[in-house]
């Protein structure tokens, strides 16, 4: 009986084998059938007008935008592609009446064929997308190269406009990284042109997440032209003064990335936008000071945001010669004990050293720097002190006036009343050069050894002549355990002194367990002394 199992259950599985191989050969004969079909079908409409309504046929095949039949669109794109270098689809006014409604009915067969592809772009998957973009922007080529009067309005209101709405609201981002990398990024009239409707697109209010998509395309677009850049890859072959222009290509991005800054951002996008300013966003404007009012409303929003414009403001300080009201009192606001612990915090020393740097700047001011730095190194994580007191120890060398404050005994080092104010909103009035760096003295006895060595370089001679802060900026708590537990190339030199007996409690009078003898002794009693829980 087991044997006969096995047999039919042999059998049974040969038969199914046999039934899908059955099932795959009569799928494979369909679909070469439906292309032989389709192959048909388009040789006659290149043989003969008489078969235009073999169009009308084919688009019915291409069937639901969901599950399109994608070889009948390739052979719809064919069709149309040459029917428009022909010239089929040209209105001419000394055309025959017969012939005007032949070409009005090709044109309302292109214009339902168009849509079917957008609605592929929206509704199948990612695969049928990417082709359906590949052959929409097919068809914007041989309009813009056949049919030179419809350039600006296959861009501007055609085809193209349409694709681009899509791409920008499709809510899947491979049909979006598709058109930035096959066609933005790769040719400079689309580049061109989405720029432009970019910033329509982009000044009516739009929400979060069509936003979001907008800063993407346009974010992808690193790569300015120069004064002397030459425009020579054109995705079609018709060019104009506008497209070979430096500042016109400037202009359209100037004016894409002003409808963005200028709309309903989210706090997150600010920040996004924030981050790729200097690199990104400004070197596309020929006139950087339009960036103003947005940079300032960051800046004077305080916190993370402030830091982020910094970069962004300061560029336009130097380059732009833009004149911000105390920018170094705005900016010595900014230095709080949330700074040291911020992610920011290797971004913001950067920037405050160049900042800072101008021999030329006030004493005061400076001094003034350096002591709310020193005040916050006492309550600040180790990876922060150690970026602090190199920083301050480079201010001393560039501002020799400065070197007062660490010979000086006042503050809590000699007994004395500290004269600096750290209430005072005023950098150049908080009497922090009259002060000492009693602080710095005291990290000295710190308990991180790292910390404690460092903090001794200001009681040493100053033979250095600067420390590059790189070396210091990008140290974390990670960082410094690794360095403590050692490497494979550096073993710890020495095993730390740890407890090795962990005791059963500690906030209780208590410490051993009755069936531990119950005796009432221990540290923990002591430990529970020193606190009062009443």
């Amino acid at each position: 009986m087991p044997a006969a199992a096995d047999s039919k259950k042999r059998k049974s599985t040969k038969h199914g084998t046999t039934t899908s191989s059955k099932r795959r050969a009569v799928a494979e004969n369909d679909f070469a059938e439906t292309l032989v079909t389709i192959q048909e079908l388009e040789t006659q409409i290149a043989d003969s007008r008489k078969h235009y309504n073999n169009i009308a046929t084919l688009i019915a095949m291409l069937g639901a935008p969901k599950n399109p039949e994608l070889a009948v669109a390739v052979s719809l794109c064919r069709v149309f592609s040459r029917l428009i270098a022909a010239g089929n689809l040209t209105d001419s006014s000394r055309a025959a009446d017969n012939e005007k409604i032949i070409v009005a009915w090709l044109k309302e067969r292109c214009v339902e064929y168009q849509k079917a592809l957008l609605a592929i772009m929206v509704e199948a998957d990612a695969a049928s997308q990417i082709t359906a973009l590949t052959l929409g922007m097919r068809l914007v080529k041989e309009r813009v190269t056949h049919i030179p009067s419809a350039d600006n309005t296959v861009w501007t209101s055609g085809m193209f406009k349409d694709i681009f709405e899509v791409v920008v609201e499709a809510p899947e981002s491979d049909l979006r990284t598709e058109f930035v990398a096959k066609f933005v990024q790769e040719y400079d009239d689309v580049r061109y042109h989405t720029f432009a409707l970019a910033a329509e697109y982009g000044a009516a209010k739009r929400s979060s997440e069509v936003l979001e998509r907008l800063i993407e395309i346009l974010s992808a677009c690193e790569d300015v032209p120069d004064e002397t850049h030459e425009f020579d890859n054109f995705y079609t072959e018709t060019k104009n003064k506008r497209l070979v222009s430096v500042s016109s290509h400037k202009k359209r991005a100037q004016e894409a990335w002003l409808a963005i800054l200028r709309n309903n951002l989210s706090k997150s996008q600010r920040k996004t936008l924030l981050r790729i300013m200097a690199p990104t966003i400004e070197p596309w404007f020929s006139r950087p000071e339009l960036l103003m009012d947005f940079l300032t409303d960051s800046y004077n929003e305080g916190g993370s945001m402030s830091l982020l414009a910094l970069s962004g403001l300061f560029y336009l300080i130097q380059e732009k010669n833009l004149d911000y009201p105390q920018f170094y009192h705005k900016l010595y606001s900014l230095l709080d004990a949330d700074l040291l612990h911020s992610k920011h915090r290797s971004r913001f020393f950067r920037l405050l050293n160049t900042f800072l740097c101008s021999t030329h700047l006030p004493a005061a001011l400076v001094a003034s720097f350096i002591k709310r730095l020193s005040r916050l190194a006492l309550n600040a994580p180790p990876s922060a002190i150690v970026v602090i007191v190199p920083f301050i120890y480079n201010f001393f060398k560039s501002h020799p006036t400065c070197t007062f404050m660490m010979h000086r005994a006042s503050g809590k080092q000699g007994g004395e009343e500290d004269p600096f104010d750290p209430a005072e909103p005023d950098p150049t009035r908080t009497n922090a050069l009259e002060s000492s760096i009693w602080e710095i003295d005291t990290l000295q006895s710190h308990y991180h050894p790292n910390v404690a060595a460092i903090a001794r370089i200001v009681s040493e001679q100053f033979t250095k002549q600067a420390y590059n802060l790189e070396d210091f900026l990008d140290h974390t708590y990670q960082g410094m355990v690794h360095a403590e537990l050692g490497t494979e190339e550096r073993p710890m030199r020495k095993v730390p002194v740890v407890e090795y007996q962990i005791p059963k409690r500690i906030f209780t009078d208590r410490l051993l367990l009755e069936e531990d003898g119950g005796v009432d002794s221990g540290p923990g009693c002591f430990l529970r002394e020193l606190w009062d829980f009443s």
